[in-house]
């Protein structure tokens, strides 16, 4: 018999991925599962862009499509690109062979959630026995690799800082990730990768805007606002591509 040692599998936004004998899932929220959909509205004369992120990127992908329609041909993988360890399994199949001018992407949200294992073996967000997923130390040397690998593309790059973690969430402690963007971002300036601080836009948001107390997700007027601003820097990036 054939054995698998590393089997990635995704349905309909919940993704799941089995490296060093640990298996995480990755939740996209239903609202958000379209932002999952391949972009068939492309053109060969435009420049290609690619978004990698986990839910809250999955959530803004459709309205940044839209807004960048016949400018830019806006594609993200099929699945939910999960935490930093993940990213390093998935990379190059999330890359394929597509000559990419702008890569915006973001990790950040699963690697400073904290997991445990439930009396059957189910993996469940968890703050108070749990684990952090990736920790920090460990969450700086993911992504010096991740950026190394996004840097042979020769795209104009873009770190996204990871969005706010609000009082209540079941496995993430509120203010974690700003530790986890200030490590993000010494990475990003070591290799002058530009920041879009999509951080101290959602902090800014009312309730309205939001999924519902203790969640981390955004309701589509949310995700629309988000979108509006990655469109803008995705549209500097490509300016700046373009003068290459």
């Amino acid at each position: 018999m054939r054995i698998m040692k590393k089997v990635t599998i995704w349905f309909l936004g919940l993704s799941a991925v089995l490296y060093a004998g640990e298996k995480t899932t990755f939740y996209t929220p239903q609202q958000d599962l379209g932002g999952l959909e391949q972009n068939s509205d492309t053109r060969s004369d435009l420049p290609n862009v690619l978004v990698l992120g986990d839910s809250i990127s999955i959530g803004y992908t459709r309205p940044l499509t839209a807004l960048l329609k016949n400018v830019a041909n806006v594609q993200r993988p099929p699945e939910n690109c999960g935490n930093t360890a993940r990213g390093l399994v998935r990379i190059d199949a999330w890359l394929g062979d597509t000559k990419w001018d702008v890569i915006h992407f973001n990790w950040g949200l699963h690697d400073l959630c904290y997991r445990s294992r439930d009396k059957s073996g189910k993996v469940q967000r968890d703050k108070i026995n749990g684990k952090q997923d990736v920790p920090l130390e460990q969450y700086e040397k993911n992504l010096e690799q991740l950026v190394q690998r996004l840097e042979k593309t020769g795209a104009v790059l873009i770190w996204a800082s990871t969005t706010p973690v609000p009082e209540g969430e079941a496995g993430r402690v509120a203010g974690d990730e700003l530790e986890y963007n200030a490590v993000a971002e010494k990475v990003m300036k070591r290799h002058g990768i530009m920041i879009d601080d999509l951080h101290t836009t959602a902090v800014r948001f009312n309730s309205s805007l939001w999924a519902g107390p203790g969640n981390v997700h955004f309701k589509p007027e949310g995700s629309g606002k988000l979108a509006a601003q990655v469109a803008e820097v995705v549209r500097d990036g490509l300016r700046i591509k373009k003068a290459e």
